[in-house]
């Protein structure tokens, strides 16, 4: 369930059941885009997991012969650490010991004395992956083969999506399970009426698993359907709308298609803690999911209260609800959605894996996004990352159409270069809060950024993602091609966002130089491209004696790293950036 403005929204409302709107199905391949990933690059390059541990092998794959001699660089932080002769269509490399790395691996050739990048690929080192998650899902399970399944599956694989939300997919919210362990049903219907299949669902978790993802069972963290009593639910667990008991918290749903109302329960109720632990342990019996995505609705905006009559602080029940579920299962890992940041400090401090933030008005610009990032790793203390929910036009993903490639990838740049992941890539990429929702496809350039914007967010995840301190480095224009500010970003300028660590600063350049708005959501698809520069002369001001500068870019040659070279004189430092479209990273390395 979501919360936008004033308006609670049920995440599972089918929005193509309301009179007056409709929801395309398309097919897998024509939202996912299993073909045409890399128009800049020769080659469209695999392996075989989404993440790997320490010293296990990796397997890469190619899709088309490449010339004689052809080199595979194995990058970490362009440094090369090894390097071989492409010899065929496929090839093996153990990954280092060194646990949570990222490396970028790019085959290239020489071509009238330069070189060619024919492809690039990123790979995840990395044993537990709540230390850099990548949060897909899923949405729909109906009856699918197992050809179709791993069609879904191989595309989330090849964006190195190391964890996967199973999003609406259970029976009851007061009983996920329909039938019993022993004896599990084979289909269910949904809140939402739909048909969903057990061998879909297991289909799906057999996959993932596969790939080293961990899979998500989706569940609010307090409703209950009309039927709950004859389930076991008591009516002292509800919250409740009066101080008498006589009116139960509930969100109202048409019928049809909607099967029941959903009421709400008190998450900080022992009993109904362990009722919900019961009914997940049978669960996890049929369906070895490997953990929990817990849900809210967001502030209620009113006073609630317990069946005793004692008012209720809501968002004060989702740390003990959260330490009740790892109590009742150490194993089983959990994620809560804080919508709109509504009791994310409590979750933070709650033994959830990673911290997820569902943002909707008034958190509308990209400065927004930035702060939300950086509150979470306040509350956290630095120890939990983020994955943001953020829905991408959002008025035009009523009707059929296309996502508009500018908007995401200015969205992408920004939460990404702040050390976030973004949750929008499943089936389809997601344009509303009800995930089935495919009206908008995706076109070939952004199917194929797709695939460099999450190869970078990989391969460069020890920057991007492992500790630094935000700064603001002293960077200024030696040409004036462009004109640069410093974080928040401004329209008609290219923005700067810095980080230290340890002998490195680090500068993200973000151009919002043609940008037509600051609202990241990009609601009705109107962001226009970029203008791209090429060979800006950059000026940094620093005492430090620099060893190295080098530049890397999902916008160019698939990622790949190069050295660039520079001038130092007392005080300042001039180089040349090679070329800007949307997002460019330079490193700069000290003596």
């Amino acid at each position: 369930m979501k919360r936008m403005k004033n308006t609670v929204i049920v995440c599972l409302l089918s929005l193509n059941m309301v009179p007056g709107y409709s929801c395309r199905k398309n097919s897998v391949k024509d939202n996912t885009g299993l073909i045409n990933w890399n128009d800049s690059a020769i080659v469209n390059i695999r392996t075989d997991k989404a993440a790997y541990l320490p010293a296990n092998q990796v397997v890469f794959t190619i899709d088309k012969d490449l010339p004689a001699g052809t080199t595979i660089s194995y990058k970490y932080l362009n440094k090369e650490i090894d390097r071989q002769t492409l010899t065929g269509n496929t090839w093996k490399w153990t990954a280092p010991m060194q646990d949570f790395t990222g490396y970028m691996v790019e085959l290239s050739g020489n071509e009238k004395g330069k070189e060619k990048i024919y492809g690039c690929i990123a790979v995840d080192v990395s044993s537990d992956p709540a230390r850099f998650p990548r949060n897909g899902f899923l949405s729909e399970y109906g009856q699918m083969t197992s050809g179709e399944i791993n069609n879904v599956m191989s595309y989330l694989n090849r964006l190195h999506m190391n964890w996967i939300q199973f999003q609406d997919w259970e029976f009851k919210h007061h009983m996920p399970l329909a039938g019993t362990p022993a004896d599990p049903a084979g289909w269910w219907k949904d809140i939402a009426n739909r048909t969903n299949y057990k061998s879909t669902v297991q289909g799906y978790i057999q996959s993932a698993k596969s790939f080293n993802m961990k899979t998500l069972s989706y569940n609010l963290c307090y409703g209950a359907l009309n039927d709950a009593a004859a389930d076991g639910v008591s009516e002292e667990w509800y919250l409740f709308s009066d101080n008498n008991h006589t009116s139960k918290d509930v969100f109202k749903l048409p019928s049809p298609p909607f099967k029941s109302w959903i009421y709400f329960v008190n998450p900080a109720d022992k009993g109904w803690q362990n009722y919900l632990i019961a009914r997940n342990d049978d669960m996890y019996k049929v369906y070895d999911f490997d953990g929990y995505q817990i849900d809210q609705v967001g502030n209620r905006d009113k006073t609630l209260y317990d069946y005793n009559g004692n008012a209720v602080d809501l968002p004060a029940t989702f740390n003990p609800f959260i330490n009740a579920m790892k109590t009742g299962d150490p194993a089983k890992s959990l994620v809560m959605n804080a919508v709109n940041q509504y009791g994310q400090e409590g979750i933070a401090s709650a033994p959830v894996d990673f911290l997820y933030s569902e943002v909707w008005a008034p958190n509308e610009g990209y400065s927004d996004l930035a702060r939300i990032i950086q509150d979470n790793n306040r509350f956290s203390n630095g120890t939990k990352q983020t994955v943001l929910t953020a829905y991408m036009d959002y008025n035009l993903a009523e009707n059929p159409g296309y996502f508009n490639t500018p908007g995401v990838l200015l969205t992408d740049a920004v939460i990404f270069s702040f050390g976030g992941a973004h949750l929008e890539m499943g089936e389809h990429m997601l344009g509303k809060e009800y995930f089935p929702n495919s009206n908008l496809l995706m076109r070939d350039e952004l199917k194929t950024a797709m695939v460099h914007y999450y190869d970078f967010l990989t391969a460069y995840q020890n920057l991007l993602r492992d500790g630094g301190a935000f700064n603001t480095p002293a960077v200024t224009s030696g040409d004036q091609k462009i004109k640069l500010n410093n974080w928040p970003p401004a329209m008609g300028e290219v923005s700067v966002v810095g980080k230290e660590m340890a002998n490195k600063q680090i500068i993200h350049f973000i151009n919002f130089a043609n940008a037509s708005s600051l609202q990241w959501r990009d609601a009705d698809g109107k962001q226009p491209l970029p203008a791209t520069f090429t060979d800006c002369r950059l000026n940094f001001k620093t005492a430090k004696k620099i060893r190295n500068i080098w530049f890397a870019s999902p916008d160019t040659d698939g990622g790949a790293s190069q050295n660039i070279s520079f001038t130092q004189t007392t005080g300042v430092t001039t180089f040349t950036l090679p070329s800007l479209q949307y997002w460019d990273m330079v490193v700069i390395e000290y003596e």
